[in-house]
């Protein structure tokens, strides 16, 4: 008969032990000297197939406590049932009395709802379809609430390195599933934006700390027809097309107050004490910019502080905006990564140099700092008439005119 005594004496490479009470029950030593877990051998009275089934782990799980569940299990075998099944049966119950979905339910529905807004029928079919391939099979059974970031990197691994694309686009649903499920108060935050940290380095992928992914520039014409203008107006579209047109950094424009914004010279000024480099900022306005803006101003009950305030009256979040990106697929010019709000500084400046801008324009327009000290000495002028024409050529591009 097992004892205390015995079990202690465990090591990793012994063989299971025989517990001697109840028939079946063995003690698998694992990795950890004096510890193991509990497992009963028996064959199924449904289908007569050899069985294993888990009790717990030693020493959390007491001799004594596996014996009792060794007994337990053993009087649902000898009543002609299959202790593994009647435990799943179980496990389904809690499921549908918690009302937390499997990772499958959610996906698909979070599919059901995100299919309305695509407008390629084949893209629809292939964002399930993947995760049908890759994912489903190994984890798709499990609640959302019991997923970690382990789990999917063990679904993603196989494909990580050999197909590294499909692996960054699975990778990027299996994280709009999953903030879906926060979304809907089933788990707290998605687990999956730290995958990368438990994989290896993707070949051809270097680590970009400087730069943020970019929309290449002549996607932009497409970008706004296709999706920045599908679905009808709102905040975030409204936020995403300003910053976008006037080529600023997002907290720029979450921060922006109506007092800064002068209708009559189409001018927004920034001040200095939000800006980057600490010195003030002057935008030109272009007339679809101008347009926006009044159109907020006719949603704004006072006319006064945020231009774009949340429920709380305080900036909007940062991840709004990236979580539409996020959410609409906007892939950008590094593999497998979706553009950032950011990142169209770099397609506005792309475009300025492609079109034969002055450097100094395109500089002046990004609010970018001069490094050298002599040239910057000549700097007394933002240029801000000079750069309306290139701002407004931008507004047309943007805009497919």
């Amino acid at each position: 008969m097992l004892s205390d005594a015995k079990a202690r004496k465990l090591k990793p490479n012994d063989k299971p032990v025989s517990d001697g009470t109840v028939s079946g029950l063995y003690l698998v030593p694992s990795g950890t000297p004096g510890s193991g877990k509990w497992i009963l051998r028996f064959v199924s009275p449904v289908n007569g197939k050899r069985r294993e089934m888990g009790l717990g782990s030693y020493p959390t799980t007491s001799i004594r406590d596996a014996r009792l569940k060794g007994f337990e299990a053993r009087g649902i075998i000898d009543s002609g049932k299959d202790p593994l099944e009647l435990r799943r049966e179980q496990e389904q119950e809690m499921r549908r009395i918690a009302n937390v979905p499997t990772f499958e339910d959610a996906a698909r529905r979070h599919h059901a709802d995100k299919a309305e807004g695509f407008r390629n029928t084949k893209h629809v079919d292939q964002w399930i379809n993947t995760l049908e391939q890759y994912i489903f099979p190994k984890i798709g059974n499990k609640l959302v609430n019991e997923l970690g970031p382990a789990d999917f990197a063990a679904c993603l691994k196989p494909i990580w390195l050999e197909k590294a694309e499909t692996a960054s686009r699975v990778k990027q649903r299996c994280d709009a599933v999953m903030n879906w499920a926060a979304a809907n108060g089933f788990i707290l935050a998605s687990p999956v934006g730290v995958v990368d940290k438990l994989l290896p380095k993707q070949p051809g992928k270097r680590e970009r700390v400087e730069h943020q992914p970019a929309l290449p520039w002549r996607f932009i014409p497409s970008f706004f027809a296709e999706v920045l203008k599908v679905g009808g107006a709102n905040t975030t579209r409204y936020m995403l097309e300003l910053v976008i047109l006037t080529a600023c950094r997002s907290g720029e424009l979450r921060q922006m107050q109506w007092d800064e914004v002068d209708f009559s010279s189409a001018i927004w000024t920034i001040p200095a004490s939000r800006m980057k480099a600490k010195v003030m900022h002057r935008i030109p306005l272009t007339p679809r910019a101008i347009e926006i803006l009044e159109a907020q101003l006719e949603r704004s009950e006072t006319g006064e502080g945020l231009v774009f305030p949340s429920r709380n009256n305080t900036p909007i979040s940062d991840m709004t905006l990236t979580k539409f990106l996020r959410d609409h697929e906007v892939m950008s010019d590094s593999p497998g990564r979706v553009a950032t709000a950011h990142g169209f500084r770099s397609s506005f400046r792309d475009w300025a140099s492609e079109n034969g801008y002055p450097r100094d324009l395109a500089e002046r327009a990004l609010a970018h700092t001069v490094k050298n000290a002599v040239e910057a000495a000549y700097h007394r002028t933002d240029l801000l008439e000079q750069r309306r024409p290139m701002m407004e050529a931008w507004d047309r591009f943007c805009n497919g005119q």
